[in-house]
């Protein structure tokens, strides 16, 4: 049996939902078409994504394509959600990206095909809504070439365009010999004497596609159905099917976790190597916890079954792993899956609403986090306030809406912020010696602080040897020290920097004969956890930190004569165009604005434009706060900025 695993991918109302329906029901395994309209869809299980028509959570559906098997992923498409996109992406063999012949390329759908091709994961195109007043066919391929890939190989053309009755001619399109010769020198050769067959163009298209050099381009609707015979035929001759070794040892990566009906958590794992059973210890996550395995799911015509084992290349459902993370690896890991997409730039507080405690608001907050790890939680324990990491204010509706129907909880949202980091300007350095100075801890702790590149992080470096105090020790310090970056001297998460301990020290555990371990004169782990904070933030004060906000970059495409209106909007919001260029009637801008004005952006540029402007944005870099006040975070830590108060809160040895 082969498998392959599929994601349908798109920009919003697309159509990808539809056309996972319209799949379903070609391949025979649902008799009926779900409709996203009326809330009956088989992905869309959620009674928010049935209430607002869109996809919020990733969901999997198996079919049968002759002899292969697909686990067709259907992902969200809105921008707000693209951390789910973000999980699927490391599991996919191949992708279909949905493109509507109405509202063309657009902005999201640039973002992931640039995605998809970085990953090299082929990927199919489906322009759907060929049925629809408005639809573009010749008009669409210019504009996919330009704004999207030149690598797009039309598998068609479409009779009836903008009708009911439209439907695709499948057939080599023109110029698909042109895309491939690009990439294929003896292709090239065939195609230039005039030998070129059909034959070696379809062999030379499934090579390239399996390559993610070629995208196959295929026109229909997901509505009537055309077109989607040819793509289901795409989609089994052209993209490749899962690889591993079955009887390799088991690997696997956790994409989706989700609660089943009596809280236990269920784990959504692509199988890469190995065989897992039903009773087998596994360790997983980082921590490399064994868990046992108490029962499998694995997807089948159209649904999941309890299974006994489920071997490399399969999606399982799995039960009993208790502390289960998110992209975490089960059995072997595998390389580290880097980040695709940026993390969220804005941040709102949590209010409970009359009647919400905030005990069980805190609680449904954790069991969302735990399903969709992106959404930072940041406990205030002195406010009593929480507050959550977003990429946008959809979102922010969502999550709402889902504390309302899954818990019951009555909430709103302060105005949203963006999430601000702080980077060193220069160096400093600060020491504390054990029992000296008003040091209430029994430890010695000596760090200096660097600036690093944008975008390096944070590295801990040592200048004093390991054998001089025991190894927990060191731990405990670099550990406090990553935490404690977490809150600068604004109160933002500090980044871009080496940390170099330069000093250490401790008292040695007291053996005197017939005593016991004397706690008040030897050094734990805590003398030094206790410490560190007070060193690092005398060490930040010396070198001084700035602050910096998100920026996205964007671009704008509009009519060139609301030029004179748009401006000076984009300059009240603080946005900076760097290129402006005509294309026929048409100006693009393009040029970067503050995280906080991009919904400010969306919401204006209609009017301004008369509905016809079009903007991309995506997040691109930190850059310094100018002007104006330097924006402060409330600090839900001890705070180390004020020694005494810090003392009090931590220990009462107050010293100092």
């Amino acid at each position: 049996m082969h498998l392959l695993n599929l994601g349908i991918l798109a920009h919003v109302d697309a159509g990808k939902t539809s056309l996972t329906e319209r799949l379903l029901h070609s391949v025979g395994v649902i008799d009926e078409i779900g409709s996203v309209d009326a809330g009956s869809t088989r992905t869309d299980t959620l009674a928010l994504e049935r209430e607002r028509g869109i996809t919020i959570k990733s969901a999997v559906v198996s079919f049968p394509v002759d002899d292969v098997t697909v686990n067709l992923i259907d992902t969200p498409g809105h921008p707000d959600f693209i951390a789910e996109v973000e999980r699927v992406l490391g599991v996919l063999d191949g992708a279909v990206l949905v493109i509507s012949a109405v509202e063309g390329v657009q902005a999201q759908t640039r973002v992931l095909l640039r995605t998809l091709q970085r990953l090299r994961i082929p990927t199919l195109l489906f322009v759907n809504k060929i049925d629809r007043r408005g639809a573009q066919d010749e008009a669409l391929l210019r504009a996919i070439a330009r704004r999207l890939t030149p690598d797009a190989v039309p598998m068609g053309r479409v009779e009836g365009l903008g009708t009911r009755a439209a439907r695709f001619v499948p057939g080599p399109g023109p110029g698909a010999a042109d895309v491939l010769a690009d990439h294929d020198d003896d292709l090239l050769t065939a195609y230039v004497e005039g030998t070129l067959g059909d034959e070696l163009l379809h062999t030379a298209l499934a090579a390239q596609t399996r390559q993610s050099l070629a995208h196959p381009l295929y026109f229909g609707s997901a509505i009537t159905g055309a077109g989607v015979d040819a793509l289901i035929g795409g989609i089994r001759e052209l993209l490749p099917t899962a690889a591993g070794d079955p009887g390799g040892p088991v690997s696997a990566t956790v994409f989706k976790v989700e609660r089943g009906p009596a809280g236990e958590k269920v784990a959504y794992a692509r199988m890469f190597s190995g065989t897992l059973r039903v009773r087998d210890r596994v360790p997983y996550g980082e921590a490399r916890t064994e868990g046992r395995v108490t029962s499998i799911g694995v997807f089948d015509h159209g649904t999941d079954v309890r299974a006994d084992a489920v071997s490399a290349g399969r999606i399982a459902r799995l039960w009993g792993l208790a502390d289960i993370r998110i992209g975490d690896a089960v059995g072997e890991p595998r390389k580290s899956q880097e980040r695709f997409f940026a993390p969220p730039t804005l941040e709102t507080v949590v209010v409970p609403g009359p009647g919400t405690g905030r005990g069980a608001l805190h609680l449904a907050l954790t069991r969302l986090a735990e399903q969709d790890p992106l959404i930072g939680l940041r406990h205030d324990e002195v406010r009593r306030e929480t507050s959550v990491s977003l990429y946008g204010e959809v979102q922010k509706e969502v999550l709402q809406a889902t504390l309302a129907d899954e818990f019951g909880l009555d909430v709103t949202f302060r105005e949203t912020t963006p999430l601000c980091i702080e980077r060193p300007v220069g160096t400093g350095a600060a020491v504390e010696f054990n029992k000296k100075d008003g040091n209430p801890f029994l430890a010695t702790v000596g760090l200096r602080v660097d600036p690093a590149p944008a975008g390096s992080g944070v590295d801990f470096r040592m200048e004093v040897e390991l054998g001089s105090m025991p190894y927990a020790f060191f731990k405990a310090v670099e550990d406090t020290v990553r935490e404690a970056l977490g809150q600068g001297l604004h109160g933002w998460q500090v980044t871009d920097c080496t940390v170099t301990m330069t000093h250490s020290g401790y008292s040695p555990r007291q053996s005197h004969a017939h005593q016991g371990f004397d706690k008040s004169m030897s050094s734990t782990g805590a003398d030094f956890r206790g410490l560190t904070p007070l060193v690092l933030i005398e060490a930040l004060r010396r070198a001084g930190t700035r602050v910096h906000e998100p920026m996205h970059r964007f671009r704008v495409e509009a009519p060139a004569d609301t030029l004179g209106a748009l401006l000076p909007v984009l300059a009240a919001l603080r946005a900076v165009p760097r290129t402006t260029r005509t294309r026929g009637t048409d100006c693009v801008l393009d040029g970067e604005v503050p995280a906080a004005r991009v919904h400010a952006l969306e919401q204006q540029l209609p009017g301004l434009t008369r509905g016809e402007g079009e903007l991309e944005t995506a997040f691109d870099h930190y850059a310094p706060v100018t002007g104006g006040t330097v924006p402060e975070r409330p600090r839900t830590d001890h705070n180390p900025l004020d020694r005494k108060e810090y003392l009090l809160n931590l220990t009462r040895r107050v010293g100092g």
